[in-house]
């Protein structure tokens, strides 16, 4: 069966994505847990060696990549590289750089009960692993926790999203040409079909998954039967502060940076916005001002605004215009499949701009006059995958970091702090669980083995039965 036809209506290029049969699956699996059985992931020179094939093999299909990209929504040059190739860069160099450290077994104390022994982790890999990517960034999202979990020494079957025929299609070009099935394939097809086919019929040491909150419960749930440790990378309501004693001007820029990169379609994208009310007007003149510099006068003409991935997504964007009261843009281009960077008050909770991640150029506004009811709108939502706050003044920094759940986020900028590999990138509750780049790629990959080695030259009695009271002296003494 074939997916459903996407059309990029600016290239007229039609692209189909057929399922990879249920045999042939099994088949790679198969392979997969007979070469990971035969240890040949674990060596620190495999590892490094089939890194840096990944990333020479980006380097000399970047072109193609970024077209790819272009072809699947329109995403322009400069984001496809910063978002999708450079950051790979990025996160593959700084594995490189730290790997050998990281696999190094970790010495730990050990308690004078156990005297005389010592104990350390062993960080092994966790064995033949599913990875399902997502549609909005489909390569960089997909590839970077296939990084960390070559890093970990595991071998990985990978699911590049049916949405974006082009970029799958062609890392599917990629990884078949290039590494051993038996290390690293691809599994194409509906993930509605070819994801349950899957997890029912393989026992995968790791599923890591990337995107919308309903699909996470699914595989969640496909998961629990054979308890498979699962990474979900999931979404929500990320909301920005702006309080009185923010820099309106630079606040103005970073959020829409943040908002409108890949046209609002970023899992940690600005949701929505909390103004003060002491600052409201002056702010929104300011993010006007901004997004005009950004896009010109006619957005959708802008090379730069990337375009809705389908028509289904657009359609369900169009729909959120009629919510509220539209303070700028509000514009679209139904051939282009672009909407214009838009801003909306008069957002109620009955409203889906209130209720649904809104995955999209569309910017709802509220104001607060106090911190507590910031906090209290906040909190009507699930915790969110992100969270920002604009303000000069700490102890309102404080104030919102202690007190708003959120997976990760950045105070005076936004989207940034996923770019940074020395920070764990995951959700918290209803955003995901579980989190990746970096070291903690590394360890999500990796089983922690505890060991503890006892000597034999001194073998306490007092630890034997039968006890007296001079056993309960010492144990009282050692565990006191």
């Amino acid at each position: 069966m074939n997916t459903e036809l996407i059309e990029n209506k600016e290239k007229e290029d039609i692209t189909t994505i057929a399922n990879t049969p249920l045999e042939k699956q099994k088949e790679i699996f198969k392979a997969q847990k007979a070469f990971f059985n035969d240890q040949k992931t674990k060596d620190y020179s495999f590892r490094k060696g089939q890194l840096e094939k990944l990333k020479s093999i980006i380097k000399a299909n970047e072109e193609a990549i970024m077209d790819a990209l272009a072809k699947d929504f329109g995403k322009p040059p400069f984001e496809s590289y910063v978002t999708e190739i450079g950051f790979l860069y990025d996160e593959i160099n700084f594995t490189l750089k730290h790997l050998r450290s990281w696999m190094k077994p970790k010495k730990v104390s050990t308690s004078l009960v156990h005297f005389p022994s010592k104990s350390k982790i062993i960080y092994e890999p966790k064995g033949v692993t599913l990875i399902i990517g997502p549609w909005n960034y489909p390569f960089q999202l997909l590839l970077a926790p296939v990084v960390a979990a070559i890093a970990a020494g595991n071998t990985a079957i990978i699911k590049p999203p049916e949405e974006t025929p082009h970029i799958s299609n062609l890392v599917q070009k990629l990884i078949s040409e290039n590494f051993n099935s038996e290390f690293l394939a691809v599994v194409m097809g509906e993930g509605r079909v070819v994801v349950p086919q899957l997890m029912k019929e393989n026992r995968f040491d790791h599923v890591f998954f990337t995107g919308s909150v309903p699909v996470g419960r699914i595989i969640a749930e496909l998961a629990a039967p054979q308890l498979v440790p699962t990474t979900l990378e999931l979404g929500g309501k990320s909301p920005a502060i702006i309080d009185e004693k923010a820099d309106l001007t630079v606040a103005a820029r970073r959020i829409s940076f943040g908002k409108l990169l890949n046209a609002g379609q970023t899992c940690v994208a600005p949701d929505y916005l909390l103004v003060h009310e002491q600052i409201k007007e002056d702010f929104l003149d300011e993010l006007r001002a901004t997004m005009m510099e950004f896009y010109g006068i006619s957005p959708t003409e802008s090379k730069d605004l990337t375009q809705i991935v389908n028509q289904k997504r657009y359609d369900t964007l169009k729909s959120y215009l009629n919510e509220g009261k539209i303070v700028f843009g509000g514009g679209f281009d139904d051939e282009k499949r672009k909407i214009e960077p838009t801003l909306i008050e008069g957002i109620t909770e009955n409203d889906k701009l209130f209720q649904e991640e809104i995955f999209g150029p569309i910017l709802p506004i509220f104001t607060y006059s106090k911190n507590e009811d910031a906090v209290e709108i906040i909190q009507k939502n699930p915790d969110p995958l992100a969270f920002y706050i604009f303000t000069s003044n700490k102890k309102t920094e404080n104030y919102f970091l202690d007190r708003i759940r959120f997976g990760g986020g950045a105070v005076n900028n936004t989207v940034v702090h996923l770019a940074n590999p020395e920070l764990p990138f995951g959700g918290v509750g209803n955003s995901g669980s579980g989190s990746y780049h970096g070291k903690s790629g590394f360890l999500t990959f990796s089983n922690e083995k505890s060991i503890l080695k006892s000597g034999t030259w001194f073998d306490l009695k007092k630890k034997y039965p039968p006890f007296d009271e001079n056993s309960m002296k010492l144990i009282k003494f050692l565990m006191k």
